[in-house]
């Protein structure tokens, strides 16, 4: 019996593609399928949840870039 399993295409970077099959490797929840070197299936009932993990492991690994963009405003 065949049975289908509703996913999401993803299409990212490489490197966010790695974070993403590293994230996955703990417990093979999220990925369906993996396309090529920009493109991935994801469990549909689960991109919320991984896009959760993806952003908080993006937010350890990348340190914050202060807006500068004021610093110009002050220079006449």
């Amino acid at each position: 019996m065949v049975r289908a399993i509703k996913g999401t295409l993803v299409e990212c970077e490489a490197s966010i593609k790695s974070m993403i099959i590293n994230i996955d490797s703990e417990n093979n929840e999220y990925i369906i399928e993996d396309l090529d070197e920009f493109h991935l299936v994801i469990k549909d009932n689960m991109v919320a949840q991984l896009k959760a993990e993806l952003e908080k492991r993006l937010k350890e690994n990348v340190p914050d870039v202060e807006d500068e963009s004021d610093s110009d405003q002050d220079v006449k």
